[in-house]
């Protein structure tokens, strides 16, 4: 990293470059090995959460990818006018980051033959790497390819199209798919009767994990990206501003994902640089600096812009608090927000 006249030059590794499947299976199998030994046998069930439209096409027969994954915060613009010749106006699956968009962009430019190609999202293949029975999901990871969580079912404009044959099969999450692989529970000392159950998306996991149970109660989650979550009784959907609503039992989860996080603050400066820029921020004070950090051009939510450019010439943290700010000002053009709560090693 060098800073020159102002402004802040790095090396960013591409995404390209990058072997995904490798670093979640491996980072799976650590996990599974971080188990102390003595716990292991107590184990009734497992389950994964994941991020929510990190898409992967495999072979329905194997299980390897055909291609290499589609990242949650990925846009593929490219397939945007079929996606929204096909869908409602504004739905969820209206924006470039959505898993159908990705699925499109593939079913595009995909030559080889693709009869045995099916659609996973990364929770969804870990968990297949533990129980073997390919082409489960859950609602709250479906959503994004245009599953509809209050009907429970895929939408007949979505099941008239050629790729629908890729889409799983849907459950609800944490319901049960199968036992633990023999060669798996083996290996780790895992029960025969241990359960293996769907996920759900890494932000509903944070939100569960915050026990926020009112209406009106909000959770943001800030890690790579920062995602923010209110409970409400409406579901309330405009791809416009990234607004979407996950189930959750008999009431939503109405949130938005910005490109904004930990991830560009990773790119641009060092763990004792963010410490010591941590400790001068003043959070009663507003900032003066108009700026807003994105990792690559395009934003998700509180805007659905895939051509808005970075601000980040000497960037100052307390930019976060303000994009969270907006985005509680667009959802309170839509709903009443009682109580934020937050969550993420960078929520402080």
């Amino acid at each position: 990293m060098l800073k020159e006249r102002g402004n802040i030059r790095y090396i960013r590794k591409s995404k390209d470059a990058i072997d995904w499947i490798h670093s979640w299976k491996s980072t799976l199998l650590l996990l599974l090995e971080d188990v102390p030994f003595h716990l292991r046998q107590l184990i009734a069930s497992i389950s994964i959460d994941g991020t929510s439209a990190t898409t992967i096409i495999i072979d329905s027969t194997t299980g390897e990818p055909l291609w290499r994954p589609f990242l949650y915060n990925e846009s593929c613009s490219d397939a945007l006018p079929k996606v929204k010749s096909i869908a409602p106006e504004n739905h969820t699956v209206c924006a470039g980051s959505s898993t159908l968009c990705k699925l499109v962009s593939w079913w595009n430019v995909y030559d080889p033959n693709k009869d045995s190609a099916a659609l996973l999202h990364q929770a969804d293949w870990l968990l297949w790497l533990l129980h073997g029975n390919l082409g489960v999901t859950d609602y709250n990871n479906a959503l994004k390819v245009g599953y509809d969580p209050e009907l429970d079912s895929y939408p007949p404009w979505l099941l008239s199209q050629p790729y629908s044959k890729l889409l799983p099969s849907v459950k609800a999450p944490g319901s049960p798919i199968g036992f633990l692989k023999e060669d798996v529970r083996t290996q780790y000392g895992f029960p025969k009767d241990c359960v293996v159950c769907t996920g759900t998306t890494d932000s509903i996991a944070a939100f569960l994990a915050a026990r926020a149970i009112q209406p009106g109660k909000a959770v943001t989650s800030l890690g790579s990206t920062l995602a923010i979550k209110l409970l409400s009784t409406s579901r309330i959907e405009d791809a416009r501003y990234g607004v979407y609503s996950h189930r959750l039992d008999d009431k939503w989860l109405v949130g938005g994902a910005s490109n904004t996080g930990g991830a560009v603050l990773r790119q641009i400066f060092t763990d004792e640089q963010l410490q010591n820029l941590s400790e001068q921020i003043n959070p009663m004070k507003t900032s003066p600096l108009d700026y807003y950090p994105l990792p690559t051009v395009g934003e998700r939510f509180p805007m659905a812009d895939p051509k808005m450019a970075p601000r980040q010439q000497c960037l100052y943290q307390v930019t976060l608090y303000k994009i969270r700010c907006v985005g509680f000002g667009t959802f309170g053009a839509i709903h009443y927000v009682d109580t934020c709560m937050h969550k993420g090693s960078s929520s402080s």
